[in-house]
């Protein structure tokens, strides 16, 4: 899909930030924040602690040779507090610090097996880039495909920055998101079936994944890496800077 007229031009702003986002405990559900520091590793504090399997390999929506599919994960949310402590809210209202062992037992009920939090070290917590965008344009695309509402939530996309934006990013491209942070856009997002799974709000959804392999090649959205870190807020102009 190509971009709108003029969005690939140097100089050229395309849109505004329209929600940024934050995962505290990756594949868990996530914050709505109103700013945020977006730094090399991408927005502070994002994905920095992930639910660790019986064979060591971390949680997800889908099972590779680092990650595994559990069921369940999207059932509970991260949130951290002003003091930058990171809690697990269940369904029923509950919350646990992610060090609590209670917590970890909470989300192994769940899952069916012995799990643990662990904060990231060595591994990487990230899938292809540590910042992910969505267009509001490439949500209102699939409108066309038969999904539309909840079947077309940006939730089901777990961006870190949902841009205004009227057309899908083209990559490779440049950035500058508010006064200093500078994108790298570097590759469209391949989709899982996590675009599939209920979560609070959300009904499991399989035509998601389904018509987005059909028509959009399984891809929506794009991954990016920040060249210049910056303090990112809802509002802001988005630039294109130029070519990667």
């Amino acid at each position: 899909m190509q971009p709108a007229p003029g969005a690939s031009v140097e100089g050229a702003a395309i849109g505004r930030v329209a929600e940024v986002w934050r995962y505290p405990v990756k594949s868990l559900g996530g914050e709505q924040l109103v700013r945020a520091l977006c730094e090399q590793r991408g927005v502070r504090g994002d994905r920095r602690w992930a639910v660790i399997g019986e064979d060591g390999r971390i949680g997800s929506g889908k099972t590779t040779r680092r990650f595994r599919r559990m069921p369940g994960l999207l059932s509970f949310r991260a949130r951290t507090d002003d003091a930058g402590d990171v809690w697990v809210e269940l369904p029923d209202g509950r919350r646990g610090r992610v060090e609590d062992p209670a917590t970890s037992a909470w989300l192994s009920e769940v899952t069916g097996e012995p799990v643990r939090l662990r904060e990231e070290s060595g591994t990487s917590h990230f899938d292809d880039g540590p910042l992910h965008l969505v267009t509001t344009g490439s949500l209102s695309d699939l409108g066309p495909l038969g999904l539309h509402g909840p079947l077309a939530d940006r939730r089901r996309f777990r961006p870190n920055l949902l841009l205004a934006a009227g057309a899908p990013l083209d990559p490779p491209c440049r950035l500058r998101v508010g006064a200093a942070a500078v994108l790298a856009v570097s590759t469209r997002t391949a989709r899982c079936v996590m675009t599939t799974m209920a979560q609070p709000g959300l009904a499991f959804a399989p035509a998601v994944l389904k018509q987005l392999e059909h028509h959009r090649d399984g891809c929506l959205g794009v991954y990016a890496t920040v060249e210049r870190e910056g303090e990112v807020a809802v509002g802001d102009p988005v630039t294109v800077l130029d070519g990667a």
